[in-house]
C-alpha cells in the first residue's frame, strides 16, 4: 500500500520481492533480502500461482521488486500465468542498473516501469552502492525504457496506472544523490513530461549507522532543495512526500 498513488490505488500493489540485487547499497533498507539472501526457492509453477493469487486478492498489478537477475524465470512464469488468466499490469521495480539487452527482452511484457535514478556521480555510486559506471548504465537503461513506453503514464478511469514509467529518486543526506543533475538530465534527455517520484524516506540502515554523512535522515531543507531542483529542471509530473524529521 506504499507505492506511488497510481500503483497502489485503493487495493494495493501485488509485490513479489526477489532475493539479491544488482547493487550493494551500504544503506539498503531491505538488506536481508537484497544482500543476505533471505527468501524462499519456488518453482516456475509456484511463481505463476503467486501472481494469480495476488490478482485474486484484488491487487491492481503484479510488482516485481529487484527482479533483473531473474528475468528468464520471470518470462517463463508470466507466460504460464497468462495462460491461466493473469491480466493485471506487470510492474518492473528496479535500481535502474540494467543492461539495454535485458530490458529489450521485456518489451511488450512489462507494462509499467519503476526504475531508480539514484546518482549523478560515478564515484559516489561506486563508493556507496558498489555500482561500476552507474551513471552511463542507468541513463542508457532509462533511455531504453523511455523508447518502449514514452513519457505518458496511461491511467484507467479510476486513476490506476496501466502503462508507462515513473522514475524514482531517493534524496540522500549531504547532496550525495546529485538530485539537481539527475532532474536536469531527465528533463533534457528524456522529456519534461516524464513522471518522477522524489522520495524522502531515507534513513540510516545496515552499514551506515555511524557514517558521518549517511548516518542521519535528510533534513527538511534538503528535501525542499530537491523539490526546487525538480521545478528548476522544468519537470511537470511527479510526486512528493510529506517530509517528517525525527528528533536527534
Amino acid at each position: 500500500m506504499w507505492e506511488e498513488p497510481p500503483i497502489t490505488g485503493a487495493r494495493g500493489s501485488g509485490t513479489i520481492f526477489f532475493s539479491g540485487c544488482t547493487g550493494r547499497c551500504r544503506f539498503c533498507q531491505n538488506y536481508p533480502i537484497s544482500q543476505l539472501g533471505y527468501g524462499n526457492t519456488v518453482s516456475i509453477d509456484r511463481f505463476a500461482e503467486m501472481m494469480l493469487e495476488l490478482q485474486g486478492r484484488g491487487a491492481h498489478n503484479i510488482n516485481f521488486v529487484t527482479p533483473t537477475h531473474f528475468v528468464p524465470q520471470i518470462l517463463a512464469a508470466v507466460d504460464r500465468a497468462a495462460g491461466q488468466g493473469l491480466h493485471v499490469p506487470l510492474v518492473y521495480n528496479t535500481s535502474g542498473y540494467d543492461t539495454v539487452e535485458t530490458l529489450r527482452l521485456l518489451e511488450g511484457v512489462i507494462d509499467i516501469w519503476l526504475p531508480d535514478a539514484k546518482y549523478a556521480d560515478d564515484a559516489v555510486a561506486r563508493r556507496i552502492s558498489g555500482f561500476p559506471r552507474y551513471v552511463a548504465h542507468n541513463r542508457a537503461a532509462l533511455r531504453e525504457i523511455y523508447r518502449q513506453v514514452g513519457a505518458e503514464l496511461v491511467l484507467d478511469e479510476q486513476g490506476i496506472a496501466r502503462r508507462g514509467m515513473i522514475i524514482r529518486h531517493l534524496v540522500l543526506p549531504g547532496g550525495l544523490a546529485g538530485t539537481a543533475d539527475v532532474m536536469r538530465w531527465i528533463a533534457a534527455e528524456l522529456s519534461p513530461l516524464v513522471h518522477v517520484s522524489i522520495m524522502d524516506q531515507y534513513f540510516p540502515a545496515y552499514k551506515v549507522l555511524d557514517d558521518p554523512i549517511l548516518g542521519r535522515k535528510i533534513t527538511s531543507e534538503e528535501y525542499e532543495a530537491a523539490l526546487e531542483a525538480f521545478d528548476v529542471a522544468g519537470l511537470e509530473n511527479g510526486w512528493l512526500q510529506e517530509h517528517e524529521e525525527c528528533d536527534d
